[in-house]
């Protein structure tokens, strides 16, 4: 294989970039990245060196951070370098080192590009901005990498969208090695004469890729020798039925999901109707921090009574009854705000109250977010939260106190909606469930001089 011209071919190919393009590489220093460089280099692309040091070898990730700043003054191009406190985001963030690694540098990565973007050009060069070329990121990920990807996303139930494998092209980041495999690039170094760097950690079998590199693989070829082919071109294939795949899903999901503020409220029984109904409960879902294994459980709610939910780090799914509702969790349930006498208005989660003071009555209104009340009534300061259980007031019309919740329960209030209901308090007393009912002795009469008025304006 001459990796030159298959190297120039692919990016053709696949509409990678153009020649007015600059290119930002992501060198570690080992054999695919340096690879990479002298591939732009030979074809004339003008490019640029970054290189993360995740401080996790010792002296080994000092040394290949030198070997990459060497690289860079061989081409006499512009080198960038991070150094990461790799261990110390693991600790605070729970994550493993290669999650950690990934996310570190993608950070840095488009910072780093931003700020290019920003710099000002020298004198006779223009800005990428301004039609001379786009900035984009180039990994060295080859076609190894790649089955590699697919395989793991297979044993992880990644679904068909895992199976299309690594992209050549993700919106600014691009690879243009995926063509070539791991004997090529080897290959392609000692004809041209490259050193490079040996990672020791990639011996190792305790990190996933590595086993799935080093053991999982070479046993497959031993039964199916042309393995490799095969799942490489299994994955092309696996790219177009993706993407006719995500054109019906996107269809379907035009015709269940109806948006409701921030929720989406979906008809149990046009979702019964649908056929592929797990995967299609999986599309749905993921979006929303829920995962493959909570597929059943939802699955179940489409035939549980009312009020049964599920719920991810982010956001419950309810069943309320004939919709599935998929509403964002509540972060700010504790939350508590003073209104003073002299306040104008309040800002809080919900939207915005507004306060007004009048000498006399005026005339009465229907609309649910204006409450008007009689001022002798009211003590400040007045307390703005969210109910909670055991609150009661007493419903204007209703001689008798109610419990909030049994008042919302009677509205047929569905639990999403229910936390989401706040109430303003007088000395300890509720006068008002903002946007739903008053309470009946703060109401205005023929006696009430002057009233306060409040006026719920919710949040878009």
């Amino acid at each position: 294989m001459n990796l030159l011209s298959s190297f120039k071919q692919f990016i053709k190919t696949e509409n990678l970039f153009a020649e007015k393009d600059q290119l930002l590489l992501a060198v570690s220093g080992g054999v695919d990245s340096v690879v990479l460089c002298e591939l732009c280099r030979q074809a004339g692309y003008r490019f640029t060196i970054a290189h993360c040091n995740f401080q996790l070898r010792g002296e080994e990730s000092e040394a290949d951070e030198e070997f990459v700043a060497t690289l860079a003054k061989k081409y006499g191009i512009t080198f960038f370098v991070k150094k990461f406190d790799t261990e110390k985001y693991v600790a605070e963030n729970k994550t493993s080192i290669q999650v950690a690694a990934r996310e570190l540098r993608y950070q840095w990565f488009d910072e780093l590009l931003n700020k290019m973007r920003a710099a000002p050009q020298p004198k006779g060069q223009s800005s990428p901005r301004r039609g001379a070329g786009g900035l984009l990121l180039l990994t060295a990920h080859h076609a190894d990498d790649n089955l590699e990807t697919i395989l793991m996303n297979f044993f992880k139930g990644s679904g068909i969208n895992g199976l299309k494998g690594i992209l050549p092209k993700q919106k600014h980041v691009i690879r243009p090695l995926l063509f070539a495999s791991k004997e090529d690039i080897l290959a392609y170094a000692k004809q041209n004469n490259l050193s490079y760097r040996e990672d020791s950690s990639n011996s190792s079998d305790k990190y996933t890729r590595n086993y799935f590199r080093n053991q999982l693989i070479p046993g497959i070829e031993k039964v199916f020798p042309q393995a490799k082919e095969n799942l490489l071109n299994n994955a092309n294939r696996f790219r177009e039925i993706n993407t006719i795949y995500e054109s019906a899903m996107e269809q379907i999901m035009q015709k269940l999901l109806v948006p409701q503020g921030s929720e989406i409220h979906i008809p149990v029984l046009k979702l019964l109707k649908t056929p592929a109904l797990k995967t299609v409960i999986y599309e749905i879902i993921k979006a929303f921090d829920f995962t493959a294994h909570q597929v059943q459980a939802v699955e179940k709610l489409l035939r549980s009574e009312s009020g049964k939910y599920v719920e991810s780090g982010t956001h419950r799914i309810l069943r309320n009854r004939k919709w599935i509702i998929i509403a964002p969790l509540q972060q700010e349930a504790g939350k508590q705000y003073l209104v003073k006498e002299e306040d104008n208005n309040i800002v809080f989660p919900k939207g915005t109250l507004v306060l007004a003071k009048q000498d006399q009555p005026g005339k009465i209104s229907n609309d649910a977010n204006l409450a008007q009340l009689d001022s002798r009534h009211i003590q400040y300061p007045l307390l703005l939260r969210k109910w909670k259980k055991g609150d009661y007031f007493y419903p204007l019309g209703m001689p008798h106190k109610k419990k909030i919740g049994r008042f919302l329960t009677d509205l047929k209030y569905s639990l999403t909606a229910r936390e989401n209901v706040w109430v303003l308090e007088s000395n300890k007393k509720i006068i008002w469930v903002l946007g739903i009912r008053i309470d009946d002795r703060f109401k205005i009469t023929a006696s009430s001089r002057a009233t306060l008025q409040l006026h719920l304006r919710p949040a878009e």
